[in-house]
């Protein structure tokens, strides 16, 4: 085995169809998947958390109560659409990963989490549930969420917020972001191979043109080079490769 810790995103673009409200790409997470085991059954990797985005099933319903990751909602019913949506992706990603027998259990975000100092705040995100699973060998799953803010009830937390949020916390050795493009695209449409600070790319990075409340690329990119470890973005095709040590896309950090 590597030994390493890895933390790997699969982008709610490349499990769901998003523009459709709740619609799964099933064929796009067997795949998914399919590398994920492959990779642990291999050696190849053994220290794994998986964080999901949510894709058609979150975006759309925070979108709809006009929930973001700085706007809250106090009301409940919102909040369980949200949560509920999520809850119903989280189970589609452990249906499959246990059909490969991968050991994975799932941590969600709205039952730990929270922002004590509202929404510019810091996150308040227990790591130990996921580094103490991962000592037992399983593979912790999140997922994008609602979580308490103080002053705005409840706010979206994204899944890449999440992913540097546990990088940092347990020490992680790597760090994928699988998305629907092959990394970082410059103006022509290349892949840029590396990025060391956000002034470089800034005018290359727009919002996502789905419905994403969680800030697109350019949110990626900044939460990324704060990580004092590598971390990469590519596409669905080189996610084998990743989680195999390969440095596909695009390198951050």
């Amino acid at each position: 085995m590597t030994g390493e810790t890895v933390v790997c995103k699969l982008g709610g673009s490349v499990i769901t169809e998003k523009d459709r409200p709740e619609t799964l790409d099933a064929p796009a997470l067997d795949a998914a998947c399919d590398a994920i085991a492959g990779a642990l059954a291999d050696d190849a990797i053994d220290r794994l958390v998986v964080v999901h985005g949510g894709g058609s099933f979150g975006h759309h319903h925070a979108s709809a109560h006009g929930m973001t990751t700085t706007a809250g909602t106090h009301d409940v019913d919102a909040v369980m659409d949200v949560h509920g949506a999520m809850t119903t992706l989280n189970r589609f990603v452990l249906d499959r990963l246990h059909e490969r027998d991968v050991q994975a259990l799932p941590l969600h975000p709205l039952s730990v989490g929270a922002r004590t100092d509202g929404p510019d705040g810091a996150l308040t995100l227990p790591s130990e549930p996921a580094a103490t699973l991962l000592d037992e060998g399983f593979v912790p799953v999140l997922h994008g969420d609602g979580v308490a803010t103080a002053s705005e009830g409840v706010t979206v937390i994204s899944g890449d917020e999440l992913v540097v949020e546990l990088a940092a916390d347990i020490d992680a050795d790597r760090v994928g972001l699988c998305s629907t493009v092959p990394g970082v695209l410059d103006g022509d449409g290349d892949v840029v191979p590396r990025i060391d600070a956000f002034e470089d790319v800034a005018d290359l990075l727009g919002a996502s043109e789905s419905t994403d409340v969680s800030g697109g690329m350019a949110a990626k990119v900044e939460e990324l080079l704060g990580l004092g470890s590598p971390a990469f973005i590519f596409g669905p095709d080189d996610l084998e490769g990743f989680l195999r040590g390969d440095s596909p896309g695009t390198r951050i950090g």
